[in-house]
């Protein structure tokens, strides 16, 4: 496929999303109870298709991908997850300098209330995944370095083969339906009021936060650039359907299948970093929700109890998250509900302050999860430069 092809199919997938989310807002805006009844069962529905498909998605490309990284696998493995975490506590780290800097200067309304109930489902077609998230992850990385310990060649093949059929199933099942699940999303927002009442509440602080986001993804970059010797802009330039698509989805894992595409169209990017970097990002990296709760934490901090928590605190605060934030599931609010332990028993937190940080980072819920994404590319072309910077995986792979 020439690179012309390639941008004309980026570009519709950036204008299908874009007319998702238009018509979402669009239908939730003027739709009564008995239409949003339908709109909510075609989310529940959509939902548990994509989300069914997300375990498989991960041992598909990331079994295989180890296995063809030969030796690096574990090296790898350490580097990414270390990469994640190191991006993690210094998103959080930047966005406390941000808290204390900046907070005691905001003067925030706290009223959120008033929004529209979602009506129930009409009906429930429940597909649960075969297993969690977390539980794919383990077993593809053990399947992928089990594979390689006893050099079972066949067992590699109908790795390979599984990775084909999931790809099918990616491009002719699960793209397609995004553009109508995020436009279902967005219904659901307009029509409690989300859109019109809740997000004006805390404008200033989602800007800042939104402005957080940028930086965070610019260092990252950067630093990417510097590791591999590569224009980062190689990468970034192909996630504008990534990042729309975590918009709309609010999760990193629905939005993996985008994510794939988008970085696999860098020429920068081997496709053994690639399938291996990029699932993995999805379900351990999370800088752009970690960034955005630490800022809300210490904002709600200040409205309800009157003052920022001491800086003792968000040191062990901002240690702890980046670890629950590795095992936090890539779904929408997975990161705030892997971390209210800490947020209670480290900043101390009652149930009035957990109630209004889980509806404040709702909010912007989906940019987080658009940063995360985004961020995973940089992630990857560090990787590269470390493991690959003379195509070594490629002739590792020619060689086996």
């Amino acid at each position: 496929m020439s690179q012309q092809e390639k941008r004309k199919g980026e570009f519709g997938l950036i204008i299908q999303l874009l007319m998702g989310i238009a018509a979402g807002v669009g239908i939730g805006l003027v739709c009564n109870e008995p239409m949003m009844e339908v709109i909510a069962t075609i989310k529940f529905v959509l939902g548990q298709i994509i989300f069914y498909t997300v375990p498989l998605v991960i041992i598909a490309f990331i079994a295989p991908a180890i296995t063809r990284l030969g030796q690096n696998a574990s090296k790898m493995l350490v580097a990414g997850v270390s990469f994640a975490y190191i991006s993690a506590v210094g998103a959080a780290t930047m966005a406390a300098v941000a808290g204390y800097m900046l907070i005691p200067h905001l003067s925030i309304a706290t009223e959120v209330e008033g929004l529209k109930e979602i009506p129930e489902v009409l009906f429930q077609l429940n597909i649960p995944p075969i297993m969690p998230v977390m539980t794919a992850l383990v077993t593809a990385i053990m399947l992928g370095v089990a594979t390689l310990w006893s050099k079972a060649k066949t067992f590699e093949k109908l790795l390979g083969e599984f990775e084909g059929i999931m790809m099918q199933v990616v491009i002719k099942i699960v793209i397609p339906m995004l553009p109508f699940f995020i436009a279902t999303t967005f219904a659901g927002l307009a029509y409690e009021g989300s859109l019109t009442k809740q997000l004006p509440v805390f404008l200033q602080v989602i800007a800042i936060v939104l402005i957080g986001h940028v930086i965070w993804l610019t260092v990252l970059y950067l630093i990417a650039g510097l590791i591999s010797g590569r224009n980062p802009m190689d990468v970034v330039r192909h996630y504008s359907p990534a990042y729309l698509t975590a918009v709309g989805t609010m999760s990193s894992a629905a939005t993996l299948p985008v994510s794939l595409e988008c970085a696999s169209k860098s020429p920068v990017l081997s496709k053994n970093t690639v399938e291996f970097m990029i699932p993995l990002g999805a379900t351990i990296h999370l800088c752009g929700s970690v960034l955005t709760e630490t800022f809300f934490a210490m904002t709600i901090s200040q409205m309800l109890y009157g003052h920022l928590p001491e800086m003792h605190t968000m040191i062990l605060f901002v240690m702890l998250f980046g670890i629950f934030a590795i095992g936090a599931p890539g779904v929408p609010g997975g990161t705030v509900m892997a971390s209210l332990g800490i947020v209670v028993s480290v900043l101390g937190f009652d149930p009035a302050g957990v109630a209004l940080l889980l509806a404040i980072f709702a909010l912007q819920d989906s940019f987080g999860t658009a940063c995360n994404v985004t961020g995973d590319g940089a992630l990857a072309l560090m990787l590269e430069g470390i493991f690959n910077r003379n195509g070594e995986l490629q002739e590792q792979r020619a060689e086996a």
